[in-house]
């Protein structure tokens, strides 16, 4: 299954060009969509998951137009928006049943057994009594994805999907998409770096509505190499250092700041070679220099 974007563009009615001329090719795996918040990502995952149309370009899923074809492509789609509603007096077991009904699911031997492997396969099984009410942040979104992966769809979107978990709730969280990717198109929809790099094997970044790279994560690293340079410096001369250097970040470090730089050739003699790493590259392509290009996978051998 591959999922096409052609020359999607999209104006809302208040003047706010939200997307202009995207164009991705994503197939089975973990694909992540990065940018900071407004950039055009939510846009995006909703037009994909048949929620919105666009006013120009196409996108199909496999042999499915997404925009004339909606029925059939919710069919095959599983989408975790980034803000969902619970009914927070309901137990998980009897509202995922309730979901499954909705998705056709009639026959109860057959939907009782969709439930439970679901709720397993998320780790709340031993918590479908409790009420959604009482779920923590993390639950929720386990719960969020058992809910969209009935009818095992063959393309899943999860919209900012680690905002606001705790440390150990994210790992989970990520795990279980991590297993998702291995049979079908995840799309996940972040501003988070860490997660597109522990998860992702292809990546876009998207700002103002338009694609600045697409890449594998590794590889975009990679040419990174010999173009990122790291400082510590005190906070008064950090002015001068962005004035005279390209600062592509800064990190508090015991009182002192360390300015990482993107240079062509050593910026000086007080820098040092930094190894880069995903947040490099978000960080200079939003800066600009990286351009708007794509890095392929290299040839097999």
């Amino acid at each position: 299954m591959q999922l096409d974007i052609r020359n999607i563009s999209k104006r809302y009615p208040d003047g706010v060009q939200a997307l202009r001329d995207v164009n991705l090719t994503i197939s089975s795996g973990m694909f992540g969509l990065l940018g900071p918040n407004g950039a055009g990502k939510s846009t995006l995952m909703r037009m994909v998951a048949t929620l919105q149309d666009p006013d120009a370009g196409t996108i199909h899923l496999g042999d499915l137009d997404v925009v004339k074809q909606k029925e059939e492509v919710r069919k095959t789609l599983g989408y975790l928006p980034q803000e969902f509603g619970v009914y927070p007096k309901v137990n998980a077991e009897d509202l995922l049943e309730h979901f499954a009904i909705l998705k056709g699911i009639t026959q109860r031997a057959e939907r009782k057994a969709t439930v439970e492997a679901l709720l397993r396969q998320t780790n709340l099984w031993e918590l479908r009594k409790q009420k959604l009410g009482g779920y923590s942040g993390g639950m929720r979104q386990r719960f969020g994805v058992a809910v969209a992966l009935l009818g095992n769809p063959k393309l899943m979107i999860v919209d900012e999907p680690t905002a606001g978990l705790d440390p150990a709730e994210r790992v989970r969280f990520l795990n279980l998409l991590a297993e998702l990717g291995e049979n079908s198109v995840v799309i996940l929809s972040t501003h988070i770096v860490e997660d597109v790099s522990e998860l992702c094997t292809r990546m876009a970044i998207i700002d103002r509505g338009e694609i600045l790279l697409e890449a594998e994560p590794l590889r975009a690293v990679e040419a990174l190499k010999g173009r990122i340079w790291r400082r510590v410096i005190d906070r008064p001369i950090l002015p001068l250092i962005e004035h005279e250097h390209d600062v592509i970040s800064t990190k508090l470090l015991a009182g002192r700041i360390v300015v990482r730089v993107y240079s062509e050739d050593a910026p000086g003699a007080d820098y040092e070679a930094a190894e880069p790493v995903l947040e490099d590259v978000y960080f200079s392509t939003m800066a600009g220099h990286t351009g708007r290009r794509r890095v392929q996978a290299a040839p097999a051998a």
